[in-house]
């Protein structure tokens, strides 16, 4: 199994991936264990969107977004709700199911590439709506936002370093993207999904786990005004450049292999195979990326979570939200494996076996 991907002529980039030098997938992984995830919470919107709705107030064909995505309806976050308000509620819930007292939270990491401002972020918006006594920070990898949060909040709990860290995945893309557009604004709904995680048994949290990125390929997927460069100006929003821009045909290839080959070194890094798995929870971009990785690999269908078709793209909320549907079935016990695998702009990936 090759662990080794090159992506040449992928993209009219960088020369240096035109040249087909740069590895995209490294045979580079790590571990964290010691670490459990006591509670998980989600939150979406109220309103939904269907994809009739969207044909009859844009134009959109409902067809071509169900047979193209799998998406039949998604959640968008009314006028004056924002991310940090997503954020909230997700955690409000995981607090509850892990019985918990706020007063012991010690770390607040979220995961966000749609915050409420540049700053303050939106971290600290949700530390003080919860009265929390804690550190807290935004991280930015997009739709891998997720994966990046739990392993770098497993890393201040397996070291000590927190003892009840609070982990949010939250977005609200609806805000981003041209409503108008018909090749991405049918694509992505709004949502929040947090963890609880503390110190567990030894045998459990990442039994191996890899973080990638790759910035060459960031003008596949980019919002390219409203920072520094091109700040926001009345030309800038007259070109639409605040809005969400996605090659959407190379993001797809790109995505594919990155799922499969990344899943596949995790498993084979961990000395396990497919179906030694109990969940695949696989970020919900695309019904069709699923569907390769589980043919791929000899999936069994009801190992995926799949939830796509209510919620459509919800970001750094997919994995939480798959996470939290699969307990709430109970289809998750102590010493299951479940593999993670987000994936998104930058280019960025992170992909997990974790043992619960």
């Amino acid at each position: 199994m090759p662990v080794l991907t090159e992506f040449p002529d992928l993209w009219s980039g960088p020369s240096i991936l035109r040249s087909g030098k740069r590895k995209l997938i490294r045979n580079r992984t790590r571990s964290l264990p010691g670490v459990q995830i006591v509670s998980c919470g989600t939150y979406v919107p109220d309103l939904v969107i269907s994809n009739q709705q969207l044909e009859t107030e844009r134009g959109f064909d409902p067809e071509w977004i169900e047979q193209r995505t799998g998406i039949l309806s998604r959640r968008y976050a009314p006028e004056g709700q924002s991310t940090s308000d997503l954020a909230v509620e997700a955690a409000r819930r995981a607090i509850q199911r892990a019985e918990v007292d706020p007063a012991e939270i010690d770390l607040l990491l979220v995961g966000t590439f749609t915050p409420d401002f540049l700053c303050p972020s939106t971290a600290c918006l949700v530390q003080d709506q919860l009265g929390l006594d804690c550190p807290a920070v935004d991280l930015q990898a997009a739709c891998s936002g997720f994966m990046y949060t739990l392993v770098t909040g497993a890393q201040f709990v397996a070291t000590g370093n927190s003892h009840l860290a609070l982990l949010i995945g939250a977005d609200c893309n609806s805000r981003i993207v041209n409503p108008n557009d018909r090749t991405i604004a049918p694509l992505f709904g709004d949502g929040a999904g947090a963890v609880i995680m503390k110190k567990g048994e030894p045998d459990q949290g990442l039994v191996c786990y890899q973080l990638g990125s790759d910035g060459s390929g960031g003008p596949l997927l980019e919002c390219t005004s409203g920072g520094t460069r091109v700040p926001t100006t009345a030309e800038a929003l007259a070109t639409g450049s605040h809005f969400l821009q996605m090659d959407g045909r190379n993001v797809f290839k790109w995505a594919v292999r990155t799922v499969d080959e990344s899943i596949e070194l995790i498993l084979e890094q961990a000395g396990v195979a497919a179906k030694d798995v109990s969940l695949f929870l696989i970020h919900q971009a695309n019904i069709r990326i699923v569907d390769s990785a589980m043919e791929k690999l000899g999936i069994p269908r009801d190992k995926v979570i799949v939830n796509i078709d209510q919620y459509g793209n919800t970001s750094a909320a997919s994995i939480p939200l798959c996470l939290d549907d699969a307990i709430q079935a109970g289809k998750v016990k102590r010493g299951d494996l479940i593999l993670m695998c987000g994936f998104g702009a930058g280019l960025t990936w992170g992909t997990g076996l974790f043992r619960w």
